[in-house]
């Protein structure tokens, strides 16, 4: 997998904006190690932020530090100018989980990219100030997975009403089995793999949040139940797999899912 993801990171050509960025910046301009304290403390610095304000998506893991510029300020503390290489985890950005903690996918199922960030510390005064950071993130491509794995899972779009369906009936099946006193409404489908094992399977991510309407009521069509509002309603993440036994003539339906503390937004 190292090989593989390295030679896609290779394929992305961002060396530019370091040098753009070096022409804005007065002298003396740093070019310290990758592998530095300082620089890998920036590095973490900057993703953990940035994960941070992300709403959608998945948190980003740093696969390796591609890039750096350092700006020492004339009283104390620098700035960084980072380009990272990340990877996509299988945490939601509504966990709001550091990178440290979320596993990465395996390679089939990767997301990958990189993000470029300036990021001011100061460590005297324990300060840090992310000022601008962008990430441009792509799948690894159909082409690359057939080639090394083709009889791996295959992203789907996610937009595809059959999959929003899976999700609202399997998220009913956990409405029925939870002990959480308010029903949870599909909020968004956000990843979709199929694959053929001993039949069709599908594999669906999505979010749900919290309904007003209370499980003491039994719910015909919890799409039209109104969600609680942000600071009030518990989000989370479910992931299910619906698999299609043609010789058993069955279907296996599991989901899993990971509530949030409430008034995350």
């Amino acid at each position: 997998m190292v090989l593989f993801i390295s030679l896609l990171f290779g394929l992305q050509v961002l060396c530019s904006w370091a040098a753009s960025a070096a022409k804005e910046v007065p002298t003396p301009l740093l070019s310290p190690s990758c592998d530095d304290t300082a620089v890998e403390e920036a590095a973490d610095l900057a993703l953990r932020q940035s994960n941070a304000d992300r709403r959608e998506g998945y948190v980003l893991s740093l696969y390796r530090i591609f890039s750096v510029r350092e700006h020492p300020q004339e009283i104390t503390g620098s700035v960084f100018f980072l380009i990272l290489d990340v990877v996509d985890t299988t945490c939601h950005a509504l966990s709001k989980k550091l990178w440290k903690g979320c596993a990465t996918r395996s390679t089939h199922a990767t997301v990958y990219g990189q993000c470029k960030a300036i990021i001011y510390i100061n460590q005297p005064w324990k300060i840090t100030h992310l000022s601008t950071y962008k990430c441009i993130l792509q799948s690894v491509p159909h082409r690359y997975i057939q080639a090394t794995c083709p009889d791996c899972p295959v992203d789907d779009c996610s937009t595809e009403p059959k999959y929003l369906e899976v999700a609202i009936q399997s998220l009913a099946k956990f409405n029925e089995k939870s002990e959480q006193t308010h029903y949870f409404s599909v909020l968004n489908v956000t990843k979709v793999s199929t694959q053929v094992i001993a039949g069709p399977a599908h594999f669906v991510e999505f979010t749900i949040q919290e309904t007003s309407r209370s499980k003491s009521y039994s719910v015909g069509d919890i799409s039209k139940c109104k969600p609680l509002s942000s600071d009030l309603a518990r989000m989370g993440f479910c992931i299910v797999s619906v698999i299609r036994s043609d010789w058993e003539q069955k279907q296996i339906v599991e989901i899993s899912c990971n509530l949030q503390s409430r008034g995350i937004s």
